[in-house]
């Protein structure tokens, strides 16, 4: 009897430890995420997504912009037709070339394989569906497709200004993300803030009337105005398809800047691609080498290392060069002309006009590595400049101690150091304003529905002085009207400018072959209305700027000139 009543008693004791034990895992262990569990089957909480914010250009017309779009969805277990036969149906909605057998047989098989995964219950097809697609597909009548509202970001204007803009995609998470340009950079701000609702519902999922409710409202993104001038980003566009084509080139660049406020009228990369379909596109397409690649600049580099030996006082435009009769050796180099032709006794405007690297090299060994390290620095060469464009990159200069004589030298005339076309473009700006460095910038205003903020103009430092400023301006107009692309010279119209072929560092070498020509200049070179970079890569037609730049700059200037009312000198 006693050994029973003991047997009972432990057995109570075991169940009693076993409750108190699970009551510790419930209530302990797990309470917050039973809690949250509990409070789902009488709350209910919802996101509200925010508007995302549009980008417009400088008249205040849509860069891009959001409309009502949809996410076409599959419901596998209410699906009535095979997954082969809805593939069938689909694809060549979602295909713009229906003759593109390539593209066809593979959206299909891409939506048969979505269709055919095993136990998937929902899957999604295709984001961001526009009204005219949604309703072809409704017409099908296929059960078990559905659709979500979400938002469509629409570029209007096609390929313009893609590499400023970028696109917005979907992060891992399967939330949009800008990238790239503008929607990169300023993603943050675009995007808003997602609010929020929650509401108290009964035990058949109704909302209770009088039940708790909270709702924190979305608060929409910002709206930027940009100093993207539509019109000259679609002369630039244009002139640098046709050149491409014309020269042979690889890809090209053309960047133009107002050089008092750092606005960018225009930035313009190619190849092109569509930001509204950036999916049919590789990610080479997406870059801006404008920000985002560096290239050798060549004779263009000269107007920054002649400027900053005018301001040091190193020499002065009638200086004469007392070795420019011949090629200059240094250690195992010779440092000879671009076309092995030399003028002695050249003052320094010549050397500027005749685009001489043996003259350069006498500028630099006038100013010395110290002088010129540090005027570089000052131009900005070596770091980044802080446009508003997501992915700008900056090559370090090499440390100063470093440097040896080769290094000066070949720093002179624009080979050895590497640059991006952005950092060139501010560095001209410096001549073109008077002396000083200015922060480029895309954006101009932001805005939101109650108040409207300026993007100021930030003038980094002051470089050189203004009446450097004067003197450089000088000695390139005159290397516009007299150097080697003066037949592609816009008379009666007073332009400052500079042609540069740099090779391309292959291997450890130059490829004589392969340049990549430029030209930089701005106008009226007095008051200029613009600063303006061309770059073009490895033209096939002729590997000189002054045959496939320099003309191109001319092309692009003479719509620009009554376009932003430049008027005729003479």
């Amino acid at each position: 009897m006693k050994t029973r009543i003991k047997f009972i008693l432990f057995s109570f004791s075991l169940f009693l430890i076993a409750v108190v034990a699970r009551l510790f895992y419930w209530q302990i262990i797990r309470s917050t995420e039973l809690t949250s569990f509990a409070k789902l089957q009488y709350n209910y909480g919802e996101s509200i997504l925010a508007t995302r914010g549009s980008i417009l250009s400088s008249d205040g017309s849509w860069l891009t912009s959001n409309v009502e779009g949809w996410l076409l969805y599959a419901e596998i277990e209410k699906l009535t037709l095979g997954a082969k036969d809805i593939a069938n149906k689909l694809a060549p909605i979602f295909v713009e070339d229906i003759n593109d057998k390539g593209s066809l047989l593979k959206e299909t098989l891409r939506i048969e394989d979505l269709l055919s995964r095993r136990n998937a219950q929902w899957v999604p097809i295709k984001h961001r569906l526009g009204r005219f697609l949604k309703e072809k597909i409704e017409f099908l009548g296929i059960e078990g497709l559905g659709f979500e509202s979400e938002e469509l970001r629409i570029y209007p204007e096609g390929d313009l200004a893609a590499h400023t803009l970028g696109f917005v995609g979907k992060n891992d998470s399967g939330s949009d993300k800008g990238y790239f340009g503008l929607e990169g950079f300023w993603d943050l701000a675009l995007q808003g803030k997602t609010g929020f609702i929650e509401r108290e519902l009964d035990a058949l999922g109704v909302p209770i009337i009088h039940g708790n409710e909270t709702e924190v409202s979305a608060s929409s993104g910002v709206d930027l105005i940009t100093h993207i001038d539509k019109g000259v980003q679609l002369i630039a566009q244009k002139k640098l398809a046709y050149a491409i084509e014309k020269y042979g080139a690889n890809a090209g660049t053309i960047m133009i800047m107002d050089p008092y406020s750092g606005g960018i009228l225009a930035n313009v990369s190619y190849p092109f691609y569509e930001p509204q379909k950036y999916y049919d596109y590789g990610n080479e397409y997406f870059k801006d080498p404008s920000v985002s690649s560096t290239f050798e600049p060549g004779s263009i580099f000269k107007i920054l290392i002649m400027a900053s030996a005018l301001d040091l006082g190193a020499v002065n435009p009638d200086t004469v060069c007392d070795m420019c009769d011949k090629a200059y050796k240094i250690d195992k180099y010779l440092i000879e002309t671009w076309d092995r032709k030399y003028f002695p006794n050249s003052t320094m405007t010549e050397v500027i006009v005749h685009s001489d690297n043996v003259g350069m090299v006498f500028v630099a060994k006038k100013v010395g590595i110290d002088g010129l390290y540090g005027y570089l620095k000052k131009f900005g060469i070596g770091e980044k400049t802080g446009i508003d464009l997501q992915g700008e990159v900056s090559v370090p200069l090499r440390p100063k101690d470093k440097w040896s004589e080769i290094d000066l030298a070949t720093a002179s005339f624009g080979q050895g150091v590497a640059v991006t076309p952005i950092q060139m473009l501010a560095g001209v700006a410096v001549v073109a304003n008077g002396g000083n460095l200015v922060r480029p910038q895309v954006v101009d205003k932001i805005v939101r529905k109650d108040w409207v903020e300026d993007v100021r103009p930030e003038i980094v430092r002051r470089v050189i002085s203004e009446s450097t400023a004067r003197k450089i301006k000088n000695m390139m107009v005159e290397a516009v009207k007299k150097g080697e692309a003066n037949w592609t010279n816009l008379k009666g119209f007073k332009v400052a400018g500079k042609t540069g072929t740099a090779q391309i560092p292959v291997s450890g070498h130059y490829d004589t072959e392969k340049t990549v020509a430029s030209f930089v200049g701005f106008a009226p070179s007095d008051n200029p209305k613009f600063v303006m970079l061309i770059t073009l890569k490895e033209p096939q037609s002729s590997q000189w700027a002054s045959e496939t730049a320099a003309p191109l700059w001319f092309d692009v200037a003479k719509d620009l000139f009554p376009y932003l009312g430049v008027q005729p000198e003479e």
